[in-house]
């Protein structure tokens, strides 16, 4: 029988855990290392801009200067600019910039103020690095998407969800679109389930030539709205709400209900006309993409509302008459993270596509016609992220999942699958940067004992100079009780291998018994077990002896379109049977305590959570659900239908589940949070779920955290929730 703490001894457990107490053990890893100290934080290298000669890049120094470097020596060879020289007062640090195709003009923002996941306003500004003159591209509006044109002569940018054009030459400004309006009309930005689930923030793009600009332009009017309250907080922008909360209404389309419909334009600078571009009859319907191919064609994609039929069209932008040039259909539906992996050859006569169509992710390359030439990369096994095309060698550059699913590798193949090549050096998660024609490289290496490596190399392979080693956090790992992940795989009763890995406290014995805290997220091709360096939370679990233990379940990525694409119709249903069957491995292991397994999650993950906690059948003794989704009736329809179409046509694979459906079985202590001003997943998952939990007369704890969005953080607000969770686990499990 486990030993009952007394109320002293609990709370000085908690305390000792938070750093709280001067006697702390330094070997320990505690909440305070991670939260508040950054004992672990991994030193990076300066975001490096490749150059077009492919010899040079460039990089921000400080904050305060963009200078100019040899990859081959690491020297500088020029400054090109310094805030000093700016001459402007509201300018005092550099964060990001953009070159123009020739170089000659730098293109940064100041000033930025987030909207939503990845929109903002800024100010935006150029520099004329051999005139050394600043232009801002506005004085009396801010901008979002903000983009040079490629002769460097003009800026196109949304502001007030209007579209205008800045001619840097004359100072003269054009307003392309004027019925711009929040909550019905949208020009060259995305509405925001097209930029939450088609993971983008700018909807228009210049032609090669300068000469058109093309855009989405988004009516969402019949769009039904979601609100939320804001409160006064401590934050000082809103302090109109002391005394009367202010309400932030904005367009949500939740499953099943109606999307903005999307219209496809092109202005022409020549003659300032608008072209409306042919995108078919159909209006309930995505275009989830536009852009220009190097032979000065538009290219529109074209998505069907349930997302398992894509067609690309090349429009004439004179006329808006298109033509299709590329169809692919998929039983189940397609990945949207291969829409920004469209690469042409350089005078556009042929093109590469990723596809799942032979069952794995591949790359593939076609005629500008869209008739297939050949399968690129072949194997039971998928490319996970796509570098590149070297055109001079006719070469690809490609991640790749070829030596495990919890394994990313780095190769070069030539275009007709001959001549393959492993970059990568060592076992573990590689990333490459590469420069301009492909001569030299970056390379980001880590796995789950080392910390990140980062190296410049030749083409060849050959290491020119290590840039960072993490050798100081290493030496740090050495002196503290950190306990890298153990990797692992069981076969489940149903016949499927699941990989995981186990974290175990720093002193473990075999012979005692041990609670374990399960950790996952469990979403449709995401991945977590992955042998990648990171001292996060689970470090400060296992410093107060818990095993951690994370199992990547059916749904997830890296291991082919069958596995992941399993859950189709049913996003629950299998993912739950796996986290169940991962707990039932657990406490069959004879160091596990079987009566003191719990879980926790976050988003995806809480909603998993809550799953097992009301259909587990009482296997979880404690569980912790933060901002989770509760019934994807309530969450946005570009996610949600992709994976289980409309509620209209698969209310059941809604409802059964729903872990609100099942409240009345909860079994373990639950701790519920949420944030109040989640524009995500909407508070409203966790406050009905709240409901049916009170109404079956079931005892939760529950937290909502004021005015914070989906990733709950500002302030003190991350020390506090993982204060709140650590507290929870130690008191319940």
């Amino acid at each position: 029988m486990r030993k009952i703490l007394s109320l002293t001894m609990l709370l000085s457990a908690i305390l000792l855990s938070l750093g709280a107490i001067a006697q702390v053990d330094t070997a320990r890893i505690t909440l305070d290392d991670i939260m508040r100290k950054g004992t672990f934080y991994e030193n990076g290298i300066d975001a490096i801009t490749p150059m077009s000669d492919g010899l040079h890049y460039a990089v921000i120094e400080d904050g305060l200067a963009i200078a100019k470097y040899s990859y081959k020596t690491g020297e500088k060879v020029a400054a090109l600019a310094t805030v000093e020289q700016f001459g402007d007062s509201t300018i005092n640090y550099l964060s990001n910039f953009r070159f123009s195709a020739d170089e000659r003009k730098i293109f940064f923002y100041t000033n930025r103020q987030n909207i939503y996941r990845r929109s903002f306003t800024a100010n935006y500004y150029v520099w004329d690095v051999a005139a050394k003159e600043l232009t801002a591209v506005s004085d009396s509006r801010r901008q979002q998407v903000a983009t040079l044109s490629p002769d460097g002569t003009m800026v196109a940018y949304v502001s007030g969800n209007n579209l205008y054009v800045k001619n840097l030459t004359d100072g003269s400004e054009t307003q392309i679109t004027t019925d711009g309006e929040f909550n019905k009309i949208i020009n060259g930005i995305p509405d925001w389930v097209y930029e939450e689930e088609f993971e983008y923030n700018k909807a228009f793009c210049w032609s090669p030539d300068s000469r058109n600009l093309s855009w989405c332009r988004f009516d969402e009017s019949a769009v039904p709205t979601y609100s939320f309250q804001m409160f006064a907080g401590l934050a000082p922008k809103f302090e109109e709400n002391k005394l009367y909360p202010s309400d932030y209404t904005y367009k949500y389309p939740k499953a099943g209900e109606c999307n903005s419909v999307v219209t496809v334009w092109n202005y022409n600078l020549d003659n300032e006309r608008k072209t409306k571009i042919d995108v078919g009859p159909e209006t309930d319907q995505y275009i989830p993409r536009i852009m220009w191919s190097p032979a000065g064609k538009l290219v529109v994609y074209r998505l069907n509302r349930l997302q398992n039929h894509l067609e690309l069209l090349y429009a004439d932008a004179a006329t808006g008459a298109t033509e299709k040039f590329y169809d692919e259909t998929n039983k189940w539906y397609i990945d949207e993270t291969e829409f920004d992996r469209l690469t042409f050859n350089a005078d556009g006569s042929k093109f590469l596509m990723m596809s799942e169509r032979d069952g794995w992710n591949h790359i593939y390359l076609h005629k500008a016609d869209g008739n297939l030439l050949n399968q690129v990369t072949k194997g039971e096994w998928d490319v996970t992220d796509f570098y590149g095309y070297d055109e001079r060698t006719n070469t690809v550059f490609y991640q790749s999942a070829e030596r495990g699913a919890a394994v990313r590798d780095v190769y070069s193949v030539k275009t007709d699958g001959s001549a393959k090549k492993q970059l990568s050096q060592h076992a573990g998660t590689n990333t490459f940067v590469f420069s301009k024609g492909f001569n030299y490289y970056i390379s980001a290496f880590s796995n789950a004992a080392t910390p990140t490596v980062y190296t410049l190399l030749e083409r060849s392979g050959k290491l020119i100079r290590t840039l960072e080693d993490n050798s100081a956090l290493a030496d740090t790992l050495k002196n503290r009780q950190f306990c890298p992940k153990e990797f692992l795989s069981f076969t489940t009763p149903d016949g499927v291998s699941l990989n995981a890995w186990m974290v175990k406290p720093y002193d473990f014995n075999p012979e005692k018994k041990y609670p374990v805290l399960m950790v996952q997220y469990s979403g449709p091709n995401s991945q977590q077990v992955l042998d990648a360096f990171d001292v996060g939370w689970e470090q400060v679990l296992a410093s107060n002896g818990y095993i951690v233990f994370c199992c990547d379940g059916r749904g997830t990525g890296a291991r082919g379109e069958a596995f992941r694409k399993v859950t189709y119709l049913q996003l629950g249903k299998y993912e739950l049977a796996d986290q169940l069957n991962a707990a039932n491995y657990l406490k069959n292991l004879p160091y596990v305590d079987a009566n003191r397994v719990g879980i926790w999650g976050w988003s995806f993950g809480g909603f998993m959570v809550l799953n097992c906690m009301t259909q587990g059948n009482g296997t979880f003794k404690a569980g912790i659900a933060v901002a989770p989704v509760t019934n994807w009736r309530y969450y946005d329809n570009i996610y949600t239908e992709r994976f289980m179409r409309t509620p209209q046509e698969n209310a059941d694979g809604y409802d059964s589940n729903s872990p609100i459906t099942h409240a009345a079985d909860l079994q373990g202590n639950l701790l519920l949070i949420h944030g109040s001003a989640d524009d995500n997943v909407h508070w409203q998952n966790s406050a009905e779920m709240c409901e049916a939990l009170v109404q079956a007369d079931k005892q939760f704890e529950y937290f909502v955290y004021t005015n914070r969005n989906h990733s709950i953080y500002g302030g003190n607000t991350r020390w506090h929730l993982y204060s709140k969770m650590l507290r929870f686990v130690l008191e319940k499990l």
